[in-house]
């Protein structure tokens, strides 16, 4: 089980919210490049990267601060975040990200998703972020008429490999992942499921771990303290 720590930009700055709501804002520092170096120098495998500003406009705002995480690091990068067109899914692989997350894309424009996974396969990874169990959009302010599992089945039908899945009431609560959406999730859906929210403990890297997801996505418990990040990785490992 691989661990990815959380990069979110905001405004230019790595900050973290609470259940995505843009008023709830901590910045923990003034350079997301620094931050995802950090996270690299203590053994991470794989970054997750956020565009927050470009979740909420549906354009990519931080371009250039992704690119140059790109070249400073060496690990690979899955990046989300107002990324709603073949053309821009182009621009960000082309500046080195391994992976291109859709989310409200995915909901709003499933054509989209089928042209994009023709083109780049196992590069394109879908977003699915869940409030009562619907699928949220538009960086998570409206929610959609689909559940969570049965856009996620839509999405596999239509090639995807890999799917983000996040509790929209646990994220950046510390408050313990939801482990019984996570397991149904990982169960239901023939796909890689990369679970996120809430993660605030060990514990809960290890009771995710027996969900049966592949990864889990860690935010606000490494930018506080709560998680320590090499322990977190030895749990995935074994």
């Amino acid at each position: 089980m691989i661990i990815y720590p959380a990069v979110d930009i905001k405004d230019g700055r790595c900050v973290r919210l609470v259940q995505g709501e843009f008023d709830k804002v901590t910045i923990y520092s003034e350079d997301p490049v620094e931050m995802a170096l950090k996270w690299e120098g203590l053994g991470a495998e794989y970054l997750h990267v956020v565009d927050l500003d470009g979740a909420r406009t549906g354009e990519t705002q931080n371009i250039s601060i992704t690119s140059e995480i790109a070249s400073k690091v060496k690990m690979p990068i899955q990046l989300g975040g107002g990324i709603r067109s073949i053309e821009i899914i182009e621009k960000v692989i082309s500046k080195g990200i391994q992976r291109v997350i859709l989310g409200t894309s995915a909901v709003k424009n499933p054509d989209l998703v089928k042209k994009a996974i023709e083109i780049y396969k196992e590069k394109i990874v879908i977003g699915i972020d869940a409030k009562d169990g619907m699928v949220a959009i538009d960086g998570w302010e409206n929610t959609s008429d689909f559940t969570a599992i049965d856009f996620a089945s839509k999405m596999v039908e239509l090639g995807a490999k890999t799917i983000i899945y996040t509790d929209i009431a646990r994220d950046g609560m510390l408050t313990g992942p939801n482990l019984i959406a996570m397991r149904e999730m990982a169960q239901s859906v023939d796909a890689e499921i990369i679970a996120s929210g809430g993660v605030s403990s060990l514990k809960d890297i290890k009771d995710l771990k027996e969900t049966g997801v592949s990864g889990v996505i860690v935010g606000k418990a490494l930018y506080t303290g709560d998680l320590d990040l090499k322990e977190a990785i030895k749990i995935g490992k074994e």
